[in-house]
């Protein structure tokens, strides 16, 4: 099945086998489109500053590392002159939430109408689109963690290693750590461990190659200077999410785990609770309303 805008195209690799619900290889050719280039990310960052939605890492940051990021240079630059000296070794600059910028908003929009058909066959009820796009010059790295959203990764250019996990492996990240940040967003406990690697999937990535993988599906990238040429020094990808009526659900089930471990009860993963998993829906929705309502509590993303 190809997903496609104008002459801009995602394609599932193995399209008869393409799930929601699975990683699955894609590839693209928005590697071509005008606002992935350089250029215009750079004006881009520039219009993102004044609401801190350019994030940024401390340096000597390595896969095992807490995934933390900060909304001010590590060494007090501008972003202007970020992007200057973008192509120095270790340059690592991540812009959130590019759907707040209209510009990039009518993009995403554009790819989302073509991808909704292949999403809604099966997730109902596709929301909340929204863009991560990260430049570096190698070596660099983004660390282990989780999202809460559904991930259309690109790699836009350079090269990049994209480690992903199955969303369900419960070794790389203990279901009450994956409970623990759907309600309160917190990646304390998920870091990559010893031997996690090896349980991974591992793609090298080049521009046009891209991967679709599930909410909370564990995953970091590393890039070295093997690849790098005189005027080719910089990686850019872009994750576009999303979340759907699915997500939504499970989120809930998440939430009435989290209470459930919190008393010390081991609990099933959402899409794994059979019969029960309804009550589990409607009780953590009940959890999270009355936390809203009587605690202060503001619901995460997706809820």
């Amino acid at each position: 099945m190809q997903v496609e805008k104008d002459h801009y195209f995602i394609v599932p690799v193995e399209a008869d086998n393409f799930s929601t619900s699975k990683i699955s290889r894609l590839r693209h050719n928005l590697s071509d489109h005008p606002l992935m280039a350089l250029p215009e990310l750079g004006r881009l960052a520039k219009r993102l500053t004044a609401t801190k939605q350019c994030r940024f890492i401390d340096p000597g940051t390595r896969q095992d590392s807490a995934f933390s990021h900060h909304d001010s240079s590590p060494d007090g630059k501008d972003i202007e002159d970020i992007f200057r000296r973008i192509e120095e070794p270790g340059s690592w600059v991540a812009l959130y939430s590019v759907q707040s910028d209209p510009v990039y908003r009518d993009f995403l929009n554009d790819i989302t109408t073509c991808l909704r058909p292949l999403v809604e066959r099966e997730q109902p009820g596709m929301y909340g689109v929204d863009g991560f796009i990260f430049i570096s010059a190698p070596p660099s790295v983004t660390p282990f963690h989780i999202d809460r959203e559904n991930n259309f990764w690109l790699q836009i250019h350079g090269r990049k290693t994209l480690n992903v996990w199955h969303n369900t492996d419960r070794v790389a990240v203990p279901g009450q750590d994956v409970n623990n940040f759907i309600v309160t967003r917190s990646l304390a406990n998920v870091r990559l461990g010893e031997g996690f690697a090896a349980r991974s999937v591992e793609l090298d990535s080049g521009p046009g190659d891209g991967v679709y993988f599930p909410s909370t599906s564990p995953h970091m990238t590393r890039s070295d200077r093997s690849w790098v040429t005189p005027g080719n020094g910089v990686t850019v990808s872009i994750g576009m999410v999303f979340y759907t009526s699915v997500t939504r659900r499970h989120a809930y089930v998440h939430a009435w785990n989290w209470l459930l471990g919190r008393a010390g009860i081991a609990s099933r993963s959402p899409g794994q609770g059979g019969a029960i998993e309804p009550l589990k829906y409607a009780l953590g929705r009940s959890l999270i309303w009355g936390m809203k309502n009587f605690r202060g509590y503001k619901p995460q993303a997706g809820m």
